[in-house]
């Protein structure tokens, strides 16, 4: 069984990047700026916000946090939105999700300019992925590929069953696996809540990405032995003994699947880094597109 280390994996990625934004200062030309905006004081998207800060800063890029005020309204969000689509100073930046439930996260999503739009959600940038295009990919589906990639894992004919059908992870990364290319030429089941027998699409994929957000789901007797694990749940789970008062989980119960799999990726130390490091990714493209 191999850990698929996505601290490691990630920290690579960025020291690629560190070097390539070296070679850009050195030759006078603009480094990569990423802008975030946060609404309100979730505490999930306080941390991954303030993550993505540091990573930026560690890699040379230029970073904008706008932290908005729970009560701001949709009107404010999208004037902000369109200030930053018209900033030639920033080539990509993120409208952190969720957002407060007066405002329609749909309506938001539409407005961000497709150009500078490095998380992948806009409508343009799915269907350019679906289609096989170049685009920018969501951060999750395109850490998920670059960690089969690096480890090499063998994803050509295999079977892949996908848990979990959002438009953030589930359903990207069941497109891109089906894809050709390598990773990819993958043969993808995409299961969700509705699906009947999931136990017995488990037992036959030879490679199971989880994406429900369901502590331990995924039991040691629902996969095979020699399977891939990718587990993309997080979930914070109270515990009063826990100095933090809480415990971090993924979908699947690690200690007992581990022990079937020969591939399979921490919670936390998994998916979670590659995330990031695929956001500065994306963005390092924004900035080599705007200055072709």
């Amino acid at each position: 069984m191999e850990i698929l280390d996505g601290k490691k994996v990630s920290n690579q990625i960025k020291e690629e990047i560190t070097v390539e934004v070296a070679q850009m200062k050195e030759r006078g030309e603009k480094v990569p700026h990423l802008a975030a905006v946060l609404v309100g004081n979730d505490g999930a998207s306080l941390t991954y916000v303030g993550s993505k800060v540091r990573s930026c800063k560690k890699i040379g890029f230029e970073s904008t946090l706008i932290h908005l005020p729970e009560e701001t309204t949709e009107e404010d969000l999208l004037k902000q939105v369109h200030q930053l689509n018209n900033d030639p100073a920033i080539d990509g930046y993120i409208v952190q999700l969720p957002l407060p439930k007066h405002i329609d996260e749909e309506k938001v999503l539409m407005a961000v300019d497709p150009d500078k739009d490095v998380d992948g959600f806009h409508p343009t940038n799915f269907g350019k992925m679906a289609l096989d295009m170049e685009t920018f990919i969501s951060a999750t589906p395109f850490g998920i590929m670059e960690l089969l990639k690096r480890y090499k894992v063998d994803t050509e004919g295999k079977h892949t069953v996908v848990i979990g059908r959002s438009h953030i992870v589930g359903r990207p990364i069941s497109i891109l696996m089906s894809q050709k290319g390598n990773p990819g030429n993958s043969t993808v089941t995409l299961a969700h809540s509705r699906t009947k027998n999931l136990k017995e699409l488990t037992l036959q994929a030879d490679i199971v990405i989880s994406a429900l957000g369901v502590p331990k789901f995924l039991k040691a007797d629902m996969v095979k032995d020699g399977v891939t694990i990718i587990d993309v749940g997080i979930t914070r789970v109270p515990d009063e003994s826990k100095e933090k008062g809480y415990y971090i989980t993924g979908d699947v119960d690690f200690e007992n699947v581990s022990k079937k799999a020969s591939y399979i990726t921490p919670v936390p130390g998994g998916v979670g880094p590659m995330t990031i490091a695929m956001l500065l990714k994306n963005t390092l493209l924004a900035r080599e597109r705007h200055n072709a």
